[in-house]
């Protein structure tokens, strides 16, 4: 009877003890998820923010055409 109690007390004491180290290793993963989530909605912002701006500029005008001469005239 008391091995019985023994073992449900390491049971307990184990799991409490995995639920805390679970939750220690996870909490750092979150934050460094959530800074690169950030990162990344910066980086397409700044992306949105060029191609408009790329898009808005205006063409630049044509070159007039060049009158064609012959490279050898045969006289």
């Amino acid at each position: 009877m008391v091995d019985a109690l023994w073992v449900l007390v390491g049971i307990f004491i184990g799991s409490i003890g995995g639920i805390l180290t679970i939750s220690l290793v996870t909490a750092g993963k979150f934050d460094d998820l959530q800074n690169e989530i950030q990162d990344l909605r910066n980086q397409r912002q700044l992306l949105k923010e060029e191609i408009h701006r790329l898009s808005n500029q205006a063409k630049p005008t044509p070159r007039k055409k060049r009158s064609y001469r012959p490279k050898n005239k045969k006289r």
